[in-house]
Formats: C-alpha cells, structure tokens, sequence
C-alpha cells in the first residue's frame, strides 16, 4: 500500500531457522521497552554477536519471532529472520563478521 508496512506473511513458509542452530547478529539490537529489568534503548545485542536459536515462535500471524540465546551476554532476545545471520550454513567469508565472544576468536 505504500505506508511503508510489511506485506509479506512469513509463517507461510517455513521458518529460516530452526531450534539449536547458531546464529549471528547482522545489527545492534537495543531495549524497544520490551524486555524487562533493562532500560528503555540500553543495547541488548551488539551487531556480530553469535548466538543460538532457541525457539521459534509468531507474531501477529504473519512473522516469525526467533528466541536467541546469547549465552555470552546472559539473555534471551526475541528477533526477526531480517537481524540474523545463521553460521551453520554460511561461508567462512561471511562468518569472519561474526565475533563468537566465548571463543574468544572470530568465527
């Protein structure tokens, strides 16, 4: 329509990632006031941030919401397909953006 809003329904296709599979932030995820005990824009995930999916669940029944465990940082975060990058299926090139922390080296 023009208003800038999605249109695609995602969950008619099958989720881009599934549970147990380990993934990368493609961008940095700050506090909407949707996760509780932390302020309002304090940074949750920092772009590079590698992760592991832990649930898949919908929004609004049109999007897949993906519950990512960021063992490093301690929480669990709730993203879209569109700030993930998964690093079971993906190049070396692409993974040497991704920082896996509790290794201490990039992946």
């Amino acid at each position: 329509m023009g208003l800038g809003r999605e249109e695609e329904v995602e969950i008619h296709n099958p989720p881009r990632f599934m549970p147990g599979e380990k993934v990368c932030a493609t961008r940095h995820i700050k506090n909407d006031g949707t996760y509780p005990g932390k302020e309002i824009g304090e940074r949750l995930v920092r772009k590079g941030d590698a992760g592991f999916i832990r649930d898949v669940g919908t929004f609004l029944q049109q999007f897949y919401i993906y519950a990512v465990d960021w063992i490093d940082r301690g929480i669990v975060v709730g993203m879209r397909a569109r700030e993930l990058m998964s690093l079971d299926e993906v190049s070396t090139l692409a993974t040497a953006e991704c920082t896996d922390r509790s290794e201490g080296k990039a992946r």
